[in-house]
This record gives C-alpha cells, sequence and structure tokens, in this order.
C-alpha cells in the first residue's frame, strides 16, 4: 500500500515561513561567533540542574507536514522549557520581528514536547545569554497544552497550502526527470562515460574526481545524470559550484538546453550573486530606517518569492533565476534582491554559484543544508581551482600601517583596546629579525589583545548601531576571523610575520597571517554532508593531490574520462634549447622571440602567447614587436576589468591573425573558448611554477612533512596544471587543428610529461624522433 505524501520541515524554517514579518533589519548585530555560540550555550546549560535535558530531539505531524527540531533545553523539575539565544549589546534594541521570531519557535518546540510527554500546561522561557558579561535575561510565558495545540496548528496551515504546492512541485518534477531523455541527438566521445560516472556515484552516495578534456560538453555532461538522480536517489537539490562568473553562465545555458529537451519539467534554477554585485544601495545600511527595500521586507517576500517562481515553471519560456531576472522581480516588488536570492535557495531545484556557498567557513548554502537535512548532490565546476580558493577561504591575514590608521580615527572607548594590540603587534615586530618568519604556534598575548579588542568593538557596533566605518569594520571581521581560526589551527596552517622594508614605511611596517596550506580539514565534514560530491575538471591529475589537499573521503571514486581527441590534431613541441628560469630570462627572450616569428611566418592565424609574469611578458612582446613588426600584437593589462577582457578576446576572430600575450594563470589560460580558427596555437614560457621565496619555502617543508611530497605539492603540479589549462585553449572541437610550443627545457623531463593529457604526441624540437606519452 503507498504511503501518503509527506512533507518534512524544520521547526526554524517553519517559523521563518509563518512568522517573521516587519523590516529587514541587520542593526542588532554582530551576532557571537558560532563558537562563542555553542560556548554560551554550554554555560547556561552547565548552571543548570542535574535533571536538565538539552538538545531535546522533538518532532509532530499536521496532516502531510511532519515538524521537526531539537529544543536547547528542558527543566523537568520546574516543567520549563527553553530556547537560548546568544547576544552582544543592548537587547533591548533588538528588533521586535526578531523576538516575535524566537516566541513562535519556543512555542511550537512547546506543543511537540506537551504532545510527546502528555503534560496539561508548561512555562516556555527565552534565554538570553549575552556574550559580554556572561549573564541572562530570562522571559518566560505560562501556557496550556490547548493553547500551543492552537498556536502549533495555526502556524501549520498558513504552512500547509505552500508545502502541498512544494510536494506536488517535487512530485511533477521527479516525474519529468524520470522520463527525461539526454537533450542532444547523442552524446559527445567522452560525455556518456563522464555522464555514467557522475550517475553512477550518486547511486553509491560517494564522492567522484573526474578528470575529462575540455571541449566534451563536461556542464551538460555532469548537469544532466545529476538530476537523473535526483529522481531515482531521492536527492532534494542540485549544487552546482564554479570558480568564475564564465561557469556559472555555462551551467545556466547547459540547463536551458536540458529544458529545451523536457518542456514540461518544472526546474527551478537560481543563480546566487555576491552581495557587492547584488546590492542595489550600496551607500545604505541593511535596516529599515535606511534603505527602502528593507522596508517591510518580510512583508512582501511572500509575493515576491511567488512571483519568482512563478516564472520557473514550464511554459513557453521557462526562466531561470539569473541575478538580472531575480534583479527585476525583487525591484518589482520592492524587496533587496540580495535577500530575496537567499530566501528562493530553500524552493529551487539547482542552485549556482561560486565555491564559496557552499564550502566557505559560513556558507550559506551549506549551513541550509544542516537546518532542513537536505539530501544534496554537489558539482565543482573546474575543481583544479578548489586548492587554491579553499586556502584562501581559511586565511586570514592583517597589516600593521591599517592598524595604525585605525587608531587616529576609532571612537574614544575602543582607542585603549586598539592600543593594547597595537603594543603586542610592536612587540612581535621587535623579536624578530629576520623579513619574514614563521612560527610554530600563535603568540598568546598577541591573540589575547585582539580577542579583547573584537569583543570591544563588537560591543560597541551594537551600542551604537548607526555607526559606520568601513575600516574599523574591515579591522573587525580581520580580527573575528582571526580568532576563528586560531581555534583550529594545527598542521594545516602557517602562522607567519612579514616585515616591510624601509623602502616602504617610515615606521615598522608587517603582515601578519594565518596561512591555510591544507584545506582538507575544513571541506572534508563539508564532503561528508553530501549524498555525492563530484569535482571535475581537465586537470586533476595527480588525483592523490587533490585527494590529500582537499580531504576527500577514501571512498572517493576517480574516472580519468577518454578524450575525443587525437594526436594528429595537436602539434605538441618542446623547445629544449631554452631555459626560462628567472637567472635566465634575459637571454631566453631572443629565442623566444624568433620561435614565435618563425611559427606565425610558417602557418598565419591567431596565437596566445603565455610567460610567468607581467614584466617577462612587456619584455617578450616589446622584443617580439621590434623584430616581426608586420604581426599584430595585443597585451593583457594588469588589473582588466570586464570589459577590457572582452575587448582582448574579441581580437580573436575567424577571419584575424596576430598574437595576444598574456599572463598563465591569469584570466585567459583557462576558461576561454576560441574555437576553429579564433585559436591555432599557443606558446608557453614557462612550466607555471610558483615563485620560489620565504612563503612557499615553507609550504614545501610542510609538504614534505606531511605528504613527504613537498616540491610537487608546492610547485610541480600547480605549475603544470596551469600550462595543460593553457594548452587546452588550443583543441576545442574535434575539427580544431593546432600547434603548442612548450618553452623550457624541464618540459622534456619524463616526470614533467607524465602529467601532460595522454593523449598529446610531445616532439622535443632538438632531439628526434618524437616522444609518445603513455600515461597508462
Amino acid at each position: 500500500m503507498t504511503q501518503p505524501a509527506r512533507y518534512t520541515v524544520a521547526v526554524r524554517a517553519l517559523c521563518e515561513f509563518t512568522a517573521k514579518t516587519g523590516d529587514l533589519d541587520l542593526r542588532f548585530t554582530p551576532s557571537p561567533t558560532a563558537q562563542e555560540g555553542i560556548a554560551g550555550h554550554g554555560v547556561v546549560t552547565s548552571r543548570r540542574g542535574d535533571d536538565y535535558q538539552t538538545e531535546v530531539a522533538l518532532s509532530g505531524d499536521f496532516g502531510p507536514l511532519h515538524v521537526r527540531g531539537r529544543a536547547d533545553g528542558y527543566d523537568i523539575r520546574a516543567n520549563r522549557l527553553e530556547e537560548i539565544k546568544t547576544y552582544r549589546g543592548d537587547l533591548k534594541k533588538m528588533p521586535d520581528n526578531q523576538r516575535a521570531l524566537h516566541w513562535a519557535q519556543v512555542k511550537i518546540y512547546g506543543h511537540l514536547l506537551c504532545r510527546d510527554q502528555g503534560l496539561e500546561k508548561i512555562r516556555l522561557a527565552l534565554v538570553y545569554f549575552d556574550i559580554g558579561n556572561q549573564k541572562e535575561t530570562v522571559l518566560h510565558e505560562d501556557h496550556t497544552a490547548a493553547d500551543l495545540q492552537s498556536y502549533f496548528e495555526r502556524q501549520c496551515g498558513l504552512f500547509l497550502e505552500w508545502a502541498q504546492k512544494e510536494m506536488a512541485h517535487r512530485a511533477e518534477r521527479d516525474l519529468q526527470l524520470k522520463g527525461m531523455r539526454f537533450p542532444h541527438a547523442d552524446f559527445r566521445p567522452g560525455q556518456r562515460q563522464l555522464a555514467e560516472a557522475m550517475y553512477r556515484a550518486s547511486n553509491r552516495g560517494v564522492c567522484l574526481l573526474a578528470q575529462a578534456p575540455t571541449g566534451i560538453g563536461k556542464t551538460v555532461g555532469s548537469l544532466f545524470p545529476m538530476l537523473k538522480a535526483s529522481a531515482e536517489h531521492g536527492v532534494d537539490k542540485v549544487f552546482f559550484l564554479a570558480a568564475k562568473t564564465s561557469g556559472r553562465r555555462m551551467a545556466l545555458d547547459a540547463v536551458d538546453v536540458i529544458r529545451e529537451g523536457a518542456p514540461l519539467l518544472p526546474l527551478r534554477t537560481l543563480e546566487l550573486a555576491a552581495k557587492s554585485t547584488a546590492c542595489v544601495n550600496p551607500d545604505k545600511a541593511c535596516h529599515g530606517d535606511s534603505c527602502p527595500l528593507a522596508k517591510g521586507f518580510y512583508d512582501r517576500l511572500p509575493a515576491a518569492r511567488q512571483s519568482a517562481l512563478d516564472l520557473t515553471a514550464p511554459s513557453a519560456t521557462p526562466l531561470s533565476l539569473d541575478r538580472d531576472t531575480l534583479r527585476e522581480i525583487a525591484l518589482a516588488h520592492n524587496v533587496c534582491p540580495y535577500y530575496l536570492s537567499s530566501e528562493l535557495a530553500r524552493w529551487c531545484d539547482i542552485v549556482i554559484g561560486d565555491y564559496n556557498y557552499y564550502f566557505d567557513s559560513s556558507a550559506m548554502l551549506h549551513s541550509l543544508t544542516q537546518l532542513n537535512d537536505w539530501k544534496v548532490n554537489v558539482l565543482v565546476d573546474e575543481a583544479h581551482n578548489m586548492v587554491s580558493r579553499a586556502r584562501k577561504m581559511y586565511s586570514a591575514d592583517m597589516e600593521h600601517a591599517a592598524l595604525r590608521l585605525l587608531r587616529k580615527a576609532a571612537p574614544e572607548e575602543l582607542k585603549k583596546p586598539l592600543d593594547r594590540v597595537h603594543r603586542q603587534w610592536n612587540q612581535l615586530e621587535k623579536d624578530q629579525t629576520p623579513e619574514y618568519q614563521s612560527y610554530a604556534a600563535l603568540p598568546e598575548k598577541f591573540m589575547g589583545a585582539l580577542q579583547t579588542a573584537a569583543t570591544a568593538i563588537s560591543d560597541y557596533m551594537a551600542d551604537h548601531p548607526g555607526y559606520v566605518d568601513p575600516d574599523l569594520q574591515s579591522f573587525y571581521f580581520n580580527a573575528l576571523m582571526f580568532a576563528k581560526l586560531a581555534e583550529s589551527f594545527g598542521d594545516h596552517a602557517l602562522f607567519d610575520i612579514e616585515k616591510a622594508d624601509g623602502a616602504r614605511a617610515s615606521n615598522s611596517n608587517s603582515v601578519l597571517c594565518i596561512r591555510n596550506i591544507v584545506p582538507a580539514p575544513y571541506l572534508k565534514p563539508r564532503f561528508e554532508s553530501t549524498h555525492a560530491t563530484a569535482l571535475f575538471s581537465a586537470t586533476l591529475s595527480p588525483w592523490n593531490y587533490f585527494g590529500d589537499m582537499l580531504g576527500m573521503p577514501d571512498t572517493t571514486a576517480w574516472v580519468d574520462v577518454e578524450s575525443p581527441f587525437v594526436a594528429e590534431q595537436l602539434s605538441v613541441r618542446v623547445a629544449s634549447h631554452i631555459s626560462t628560469r628567472y637567472q635566465h630570462r634575459q637571454q631566453s627572450l631572443s629565442p623566444i622571440a624568433d620561435l614565435m616569428g618563425e611559427q606565425y611566418r610558417s602557418q598565419r592565424g591567431n596565437y596566445l602567447a603565455f610567460f610567468s609574469s607581467f614584466d617577462y611578458m612587456e619584455k617578450a612582446a616589446r622584443l617580439f614587436e621590434e623584430r616581426y613588426p608586420e604581426v599584430p600584437v595585443w597585451r593583457q593589462s594588469r588589473r582588466m576589468d570586464e570589459a577590457e577582457r572582452a575587448q582582448f578576446l574579441a581580437r580573436f576572430t575567424l577571419d584575424s591573425e596576430g598574437i595576444g600575450f598574456a599572463v598563465l594563470g591569469g584570466s585567459f589560460g583557462e576558461g576561454v573558448d576560441l574555437p576553429g580558427a579564433r585559436l591555432i596555437g599557443a606558446f608557453v614560457a614557462t612550466l607555471g611554477l610558483p615563485q620560489i621565496n620565504p612563503v612557499n619555502e615553507q609550504i614545501r617543508q610542510r609538504m614534505d612533512a606531511i605528504f613527504g611530497a613537498g616540491y610537487d605539492y608546492t610547485y610541480t603540479y600547480p605549475g603544470m596544471q596551469k600550462v595543460v589549462q593553457a594548452a587546452g585553449r588550443v583543441i576545442r572541437t574535434q575539427s580544431d587543428r593546432g600547434t603548442v610550443h612548450l618553452i623550457d627545457d624541464r618540459f622534456g623531463r619524463p616526470e614533467i610529461q607524465q602529467l601532460m593529457p595522454t593523449w598529446w604526441r610531445v616532439e622535443d624540437i632538438d632531439s628526434k624522433p618524437p616522444i609518445a606519452i603513455c600515461n597508462g
């Protein structure tokens, strides 16, 4: 007998939907950190008696609704159910709608407990714990079980119509997904292998590392099987995470292709944009007295939410909620686009955004997944970027010069704690002789002063919500990040101090950094929170490097998708007579210019030339222009904006000729699609190895201690990933033909060639015959 459909909702999610009204108001902030919140709960519960129960699991039903959650604490002897909230500042300034939300939550828990324990009445308490002075403010109300049942039923009634629509949407979505066919007549070569690996990973509930060549349609080949898996494996949502805006655009385009092949599929797709991009009024604060889009936000949210989801329904032109579409909807309903997108993430089937939305320390999608107990599949595009991006997510730095300026302008109440940080910082600079030094432990006195200052700033901002100082806010957030990273400091991180030389500052100056070098401890729990996570890229070799650095589970699957390309399509030539090492760069310029000139004269067309730095690139471009003035040349410039990058790429047309000079690892070394005659060759005049400097040498030593492969993990693997990515711009389709010159003698080494694509056939132009790459 078929069980009736049931909709599960967390108590908090139910109350946020039904009981949140009024303004969007972030003034009663900053709230305590997660660690402070956990500690605060611990302090409160430790003050209770032995018969006090914590984390009380409760659930109940209302028609098809299944409501569940965990109440913070229940005092059996006093028959008092408590909801504990930590805060900073003046409790009187908490917005009324936030307090109303807290009461709604404890009332729902109260009903569930009364029903579970057979109670006729109960005392409900909101316990507000001040992180600063460790004091409790307790508000309480007495309720009968009948009253709480009526309240529970009213709230569930408000949510039920929405829940029934959601169940109908989910049922129709899964029905259409099960019958969905691949949107093209057939798979491209390699695309089926990738899609099958994705589906199997979801079927087994494991993570996947998928190395797949550029040009096979990885985006559609990944999204399609994961969507099929959603219906077959009970997956609630698919998160598609990209490193760049272009990757998000490709995902949105892939969804459009899939929907064209399944016109009845009700697929809600949302693109998340950064707050700085989505904000309409950047000069205003996020509360109703400042920003009109925050005034009455929660009163207008239901209509805006419904309008957005209506646009995604099957129709003649179903829309994805990209950032432009979402902005139009938000402004039509006079609500904030950024916070509207945060709300819609709860109700969409596919959410497309940057890596940080799931993997950062305060990642919204991860928090929602945990809160709502979602079953999610995560796709990570261009995953070779994950190591460097994740390192940045869990690193923090502070500059002494910024603190000096801040001390002069800071409010009087903050000068003393900031001065204490300044004195401790001065002592660190005094004690350090070399310009750069790494330390095995964090400096206790400095960290203590920094924590005290962060607390003082937090209290001040809570007491003066209208005070806005970007420099103070920046220092505060850095201090919080330092404190957070300090709690988990270990072998996966470095603490270092880099002092500025006298030419840069009249006073002693330095930069302090807690530098994450192995993101695995932070990312491992994120992978464990998903049903399946698939990381895919053209350059994910060697797989053990990514497994080690990212903390992939032991059950992670690995697939190396066969390339649809053959050696005859790409001539790969090694110039082993040239060294591009730093000490040889000046003498390398002349032979590089001649090699490029000879290649261009033998086959005119469009080329990209990659160098290790802007300085090296500029010198090479100038000499080439002097010797070959007839060849059109254009250069990547420092800090190009989006329009300038588009202009650079616009030079590569089907009819144009010339050479674009760029920096390896920059905007044009990956994510650039120039098929056919738009690009017929590339010159890579560097191994792409990170610079040998004190920081990287410290990383090398740590990599050697942890993994026994310090040089490869620090230099070789990251460098060759950039080389292969850059060379991958040349062959984009099975009809493309092209030439890649790898300019450096080290490219002839067997251990380097083992990191190149297996389908390449490498020819050393200074030693015949060609070397066939066979990586097995």
